[in-house]
């Protein structure tokens, strides 16, 4: 079985492929599948954003699975920013140090550093049936970074997992998929295409 994973971004796809342990799944990527473009992300919810994503996959491989991702941080001190525009809170063409640096000014002075990261995964199937699967992760915003960002994953040097001690960036891919939003998601959909 083969799947197309609708994403360029080397990090996810990263923690993404370390999921799939079944030798009878194969996950490529956009780049990797030979698809050129990217899905647009202008949905009004988690859900639609990754569908939209997943559909653009569809669209150009007509009989293949296919499945994206769309992951939001939500900060209840900042009203929930910013939400579902995690990956372009600070501009469109903002690069990961840059959206880093505008969160710490966005909650600099704010006492209250709670947040949670969720992720929806959207999947298509080769004959069109859709499928949702959801992760969160509570946490904590440091008030500077503990490390180098990973590529693409402006929060992780700066969001700490309850009961952790460490920010996403620190951890190997395997500690990060055992807890954060986006294993808890995908582990969901591993088990729902075993047992097809």
């Amino acid at each position: 079985m083969k799947i197309i994973l609708s994403t360029r971004n080397p990090s996810k796809a990263e923690q993404i492929k370390a999921m799939f342990k079944n030798p009878s799944i194969q996950v490529l990527t956009l780049d990797e599948a030979g698809i050129v473009g990217e899905g647009v992300e202008d949905g009004t919810t988690l859900q639609e954003n990754s569908l939209k994503k997943a559909l653009f996959a569809k669209d150009q491989a007509k009989d293949a699975w296919t499945m994206a991702d769309d992951t939001g941080l939500f900060i209840p001190a900042l009203n929930g920013e910013p939400g579902i525009r995690a990956a372009r809170w600070a501009g469109d063409a903002a690069s990961t140090e840059e959206i880093t640096a505008y969160c710490l000014e966005r909650m600099s002075g704010v006492t209250d550093r709670r947040a949670t990261m969720q992720t929806v995964v959207a999947l298509v199937s080769p004959s069109g049936e859709r499928y949702f699967f959801t992760g969160k992760a509570e946490g904590v915003l440091l008030d500077a970074p503990k490390t180098k960002a990973h590529p693409k994953m402006p929060y992780s040097p700066l969001f700490m997992p309850d009961g952790t001690g460490k920010v996403w960036a620190e951890m190997t891919v395997d500690e990060e998929n055992a807890i954060s939003h986006r294993g808890q998601a995908f582990r969901q959909v591993v088990a729902f295409l075993e047992s097809l």
